[in-house]
């Protein structure tokens, strides 16, 4: 009993995703449990919740004490990347948590001479292509048909383990703990373009590596940060257009959204900010470091923000915590 409340305490999640229908929100944590909230209740309750309605709707073990990495939303699937294995579960079977069992998984090749199976950093959906991408932590991106689950290309222009992926039109952009921020043709899997943000003055910190935690870009901007302060990137000359004055000591999350920035990482504040790097908003956050932050407008508007806690913070109008979740 004492191991089980230790576990729940000190708890951590790595990943979240929400429902294709936007009501259900799902995590990830260290212990490979992904625990299923009901979303649309907590944010728009019919009344004041208690307790119990603030805790997981349902849970399901993936592989026990096997960390959940990245979780990744498909319209039929719910994918999760673990340690060694990618896993797919029907998404009826998530929500109502009877049956989960993965109805198919990936194992990811075992490197010659690893003691370890790899771990499953990072997943994104290319819905046009009919692909996955899986950014791991054997220093490879594995390209994955999702229909025949064939593996189709390895991209390896790394040098150390990959962090995090995003994609830009034909492009997909990898940030890994080699300092590197490589810029991916997907026409012919080449890195056509490539940022070391550590090489710039204003932007590196040798006291905290150089290893890219977080990335996001749009059709002007790449955005990203980890060791390195976080960092406005233009998009088609790969110069520096701004540094972001926040106070962390390593960057984990970062997402440009709304013609505004988020972010969050090893700092008791989540930042909302202008691409000028003006604090709109500093949400205080239940985790000492954040991990994972993802939001959706429809079909309702809301933030959750997650990270080195049980705890979960909702922010309706990201300006600030309107509820607080937890995994037990």
């Amino acid at each position: 009993m004492v191991r089980k409340l230790n576990k729940a305490f000190y708890n951590t999640v790595l990943s979240q995703t929400f429902s294709p229908c936007g009501n259900y929100l799902i995590v990830g944590d260290i212990y490979g449990v992904i625990s299923v909230f009901h979303l649309s209740k907590i944010v728009q309750p019919e009344s004041n919740l208690n307790k119990e309605e603030l805790t997981p709707k349902n849970k399901f073990i993936v592989t026990e004490n096997f960390q959940i990495n990245s979780l990744l939303t498909t319209h039929t699937h719910l994918i999760v990347g673990s340690v060694g294995e990618i896993y797919a579960y029907q998404w009826k079977h998530v929500k109502n948590g009877k049956n989960v069992q993965p109805v198919w998984t990936i194992a990811i090749p075992e490197q010659k001479g690893a003691f370890n199976k790899t771990d499953i950093n990072c997943l994104l959906c290319n819905d046009e292509a009919g692909y996955i991408y899986a950014g791991c932590g054997d220093n490879n991106i594995y390209v994955i048909e999702i229909e025949s689950r064939k593996f189709v290309k390895t991209l390896n222009k790394h040098k150390d383990y990959i962090h995090c992926l995003t994609i830009n039109g034909n492009d997909m952009i990898s940030g890994g703990e080699d300092g590197l921020v490589n810029i991916w043709d997907l026409r012919t899997y080449k890195v056509s373009n490539k940022i070391q943000p550590h090489l710039s003055d204003k932007v590196a910190r040798s006291e905290l590596g150089i290893w890219i935690g977080a990335l996001s870009s749009n059709d002007d901007y790449v955005l990203c940060g980890g060791g390195p302060r976080l960092s406005l990137w233009h998009y088609r000359f790969l110069t520096n257009s701004s540094v972001f004055p926040i106070d962390d000591k390593g960057i984990h999350v970062a997402d440009i959204y709304n013609d505004k920035v988020l972010a969050g990482g090893q700092s008791k504040l989540f930042y909302q900010m202008s691409f000028v790097g003006d604090i709109i908003s500093e949400i205080p956050t239940s985790a000492v470091t954040t991990y994972s932050a993802i939001h959706q407008q429809e079909p309702f508007s809301v933030l959750c923000i997650a990270g080195s806690s049980p705890k979960i913070d909702i922010c309706n109008n990201f300006m600030y915590k309107n509820q607080q979740l937890s995994l037990y």
